[in-house]
């Protein structure tokens, strides 16, 4: 009897009989796409976009006034010997200010406003063993680090010539130019690593280079297209560097085990015998089904990031939610057409020694029905195992600590950046990071304003907020926008001083001008006002991915237990994850391991970007394990059976897709910052405790336990479309069960048959 065809079935069917038009319709749409997109172009967010709170709304005053915000730098000069007054350091700093004054390229001088320390507002430091000479950079911000290069070599040349003095240059075209030297290398290596790495895997999993380069080429196209539709949409939703780097990571992850689940059921069919068509259609019809399912709750997932309020989250999950569309997409059309075309060709270049892994076992093997025996026969002690062993990893989780982290703590401590930066903060705290009071009022030239300026000043410094350099900054032709830059007197206490200054100076002081605006910003205003929305909104967004993602459940199986334990089992999931991250990154346990130094700390935007996106990959093996157990379960086979024949039959699979993931991610935890090395590291160590202890051990164990409750609707749910799970002879024969709670459905009369555990069955007369 032919079988009811779902939406997947239908597409597979439609692409595998016009493979042709299918695959040119892909290779045309992943053309345009990028064709569009790169006459079109990205536009990224400006800062102003990019910022929160009180922050944001500084740095869009400069962005309004037109304003082109100097690059600024600063050359530390240290003595161990001399003092800022001797001759000798004077001399060295008097030929600093001249050498970067007369620093030229091809576009002339490229420093401005160069400042030395002995005048009104000049730095010298406490003990007087170490100044800052200042300047800024010529031009505008973002190019000012293709004219960085002359500076950098008049200090190198100021070096020589005094060696009894050390000097080192920081500031935000020197840093940008480490950043992308240093960094940009590093993300290469990482995005150039990942995609071999999970060709190797694959090559494995297979053991056919024809099948092993199909997910890989499916979900790099799928990438290509989706940043060529990114492109597109940034006229609605500006992007940001990050945004590619996040979307190769997700789209390759999904791209490939969506691929994966395809390819591996259509072998298994043909495993058993089935004619390649057959074995195609129930391929579509099954991991087809679920590569849809999965596919729209990673996507609901990666929505809960619009929720944050934050322009870079917002671009992350845009990015992510195309790429998982279009890789989802191309699973469903494009793959099953090269199937259909390639038949027993998908096992070209096979490779000696991995035969056996050709034809997987539509039952999995010893191994892992090792493993089901023992946890279905002692449910209540594997599930408690398990369930605690997921709960004492979370408990460090319970006071974790959140923070946008400093530049001494986000990279090594042997980097030359950082070794400069502390050495400038202990001379002279808050000199790297000062906060920014952006100004605008009607006329920076009159009187009241100018009153209240030095009022400012005085009380900034009287209140412990500031030393006394504090500096003003005025733009050429502007007369109603100006910055002051406000040094943070003690490091230990900036957040503390950053509500003085906010909630008390200003408002004493400049707050008294009519129509004035002093907004704040600097890193750590940045930090404290990215936290307060994270903290607004985190809740919102959790929310809403834990609503849809169990509503999702509930109509994908129709069964309010399916849905109620696959929240529970992701929570436990993620949970896990993010003690992991606390006891290595904050707690410093095992950081060695993964070539850091715990900075105490956990990036603060990483716990719901790791909530969005370990939610959704998690439900992929989820839907694909559950709807194998369904699909058993409705041709006929008792729930207890049908969990073990599911979770062996997709043991494989769900083994391959979740060590290529690990692998991936893993690569990403190499990186030398911070935050990606945690981003990394979460959701590598989320992947391999879903695939292993969720899905071998406590899904099987807590399903084992409810048995025919795993089924439940209530009555008024009744109304939930019917869903078709697969093929009506994809499921092994199975023995027959009386109606159960969930439908009322009943078996077909099978023969006996030996199931999992090792008991052979006889089947009872078929019901009705």
């Amino acid at each position: 009897m032919a079988s009811r065809r779902n939406l997947a079935a239908s597409m597979g069917g439609w692409s595998a009989r016009h493979r042709k038009t299918a695959v040119f319709a892909w290779l045309a749409f992943v053309v345009l796409a990028v064709v569009i997109g790169g006459m079109v172009g990205s536009k990224e967010l400006s800062e102003g976009e990019n910022t929160p709170g009180e922050a944001g709304r500084a740095e869009r005053i400069i962005e309004d006034a037109g304003v082109e915000y100097p690059a600024s730098e600063m050359v530390l000069i240290s003595s161990t010997t001399l003092k800022a007054d001797d001759p000798a350091f004077h001399a060295a700093v008097d030929d600093t200010v001249a050498r970067i004054t007369a620093a030229k390229d091809k576009s002339g001088a490229v420093a401005m406003n160069v400042r030395g320390p002995y005048g009104p507002g000049g730095a010298i430091s406490q003990d007087r063993g170490s100044v800052l000479v200042q300047f800024d950079m010529a031009g505008k911000h973002d190019d000012a680090t293709d004219h960085i290069d002359p500076v950098i070599d008049a200090v190198k040349q100021v070096k020589a010539a005094h060696p009894q003095l050390t000097f080192d240059e920081l500031g935000d075209a020197t840093s940008e130019k480490w950043f992308k030297e240093t960094m940009g290398n590093d993300f290469k290596t990482a995005e150039w690593t990942a995609v071999p790495l999970a060709l190797g895997i694959l090559l494995i999993a297979f053991g056919a280079v024809v099948a092993a380069l199909l997910p890989v080429a499916l979900a790099m196209t799928a990438f290509i297209a989706a940043g060529g539709l990114l492109a597109l949409g940034t006229r609605l939703l500006p992007t940001t560097d990050s945004t590619m780097s996040v979307m190769l990571l997700i789209g390759l992850a999904v791209g490939v085990d969506y691929c994966l689940f395809y390819i591996r059921r259509e072998r298994e069919e043909r495993a058993k015998g089935r004619s390649p068509e057959r074995a195609l259609e129930i391929a579509a019809a099954t991991s087809g089904r679920s590569v849809l399912v999965s596919g729209i709750t990673v996507m609901v997932a990666m929505a809960g990031m619009m929720f944050s309020g934050l322009a870079q989250f917002q671009s992350m999950a845009f990015g992510t939610i195309l790429v998982v569309l279009t890789a989802m997409i191309g699973s469903v059309t494009v793959l099953p057409a090269l199937l259909s075309m390639l038949h027993d060709k998908v096992d070209a270049g096979k490779i000696p020694g991995l035969g056996r892994m050709r034809r997987p076992s539509p039952e999995g093997g010893r191994f892992w029905g090792a493993i089901l025996r023992t946890v279905l026969r002692r449910p209540v002690v594997w599930a408690v195992a398990s369930a605690g062993l997921l709960v004492a990893l979370a408990l460090p989780a319970l006071d974790m600590k959140l923070s946008l982290l400093p530049l001494d703590k986000e990279l090594p401590k042997d980097s030359a950046i950082v070794q400069t930066y502390t050495k400038i903060d202990q001379k002279f705290p808050g000199g790297p990071a000062p906060a920014d009071v952006v100004i605008k009022t009607r006329d920076i030239n009159a009187a009241d304003f100018k009153a209240a300026l030095e009022a400012f000043k005085k009380q900034a410094v009287a209140s412990g907020v500031s030393t006394d350099q504090i500096e003003t900054r005025t733009f050429p032709g502007k007369t109603d926008v100006m910055t002051v830059e406000v040094p943070f007197k003690d490091p230990d206490h900036q957040v503390a001083a950053l509500h003085t200054l906010r909630d008390t100076v200003i408002p004493d002081t400049l707050g008294k001008v009519k129509g004035l605006d002093a907004p704040v910003s600097g890193r750590v205003a940045e930090t404290e006002d990215f936290n307060h929305q994270l903290d607004k909104t985190t809740p919102i967004a959790f929310g809403f991915v834990l609503l849809f993602a169990f509503l999702l459940m509930l109509v994908s199986f129709r069964s309010l237990t399916i849905a109620l334990t696959a929240i529970v089992l992701n929570l436990l999931s993620v949970g896990a994850a993010y003690g992991v991250l606390g006891l290595v990154f904050q707690h410093g346990y095992g950081d060695n391991l993964v070539g850091t130094d715990a900075p105490g700390a956990i990036t603060s935007w990483l716990p719901l970007f790791l909530f969005v996106v370990l939610f959704g990959l998690s439900m992929d093996y989820h839907v694909f394990v559950v709807s194998r157990i369904r699909e058993a379960y409705d041709k006929g086979m008792d729930t207890k059976s049908a969990v073990a024949h599911g979770v062996r039959s997709t043991a494989g699979v769900v083994t391959s897709a979740a060590v290529i993931m690990v692998a991936v991610f893993a690569v990403f935890g190499t990186l030398s910052m911070q935050q990606m090395k945690q981003m990394g590291v979460g959701l590598a160590v989320a992947v391999l405790l879903d695939a292993t202890i969720i899905r071998a051990v406590l899904l099987p164990a807590v399903m084992g336990l409810l048995g025919e409750r795993n089924w439940y609707l209530p009555k008024w749910l009744g109304w939930l479309p019917q869903l078709d799970h697969g093929a009506d002879d994809a499921a092994p024969p199975a023995p027959v069960r009386e109606p159960v709670l969930a439908g009322g459905r009943h078996a077909a009369p099978y023969a006996g048959y030996e199931d999992v555990s090792g008991s052979t069955r006889l089947p009872r007369p078929p019901v009705g």
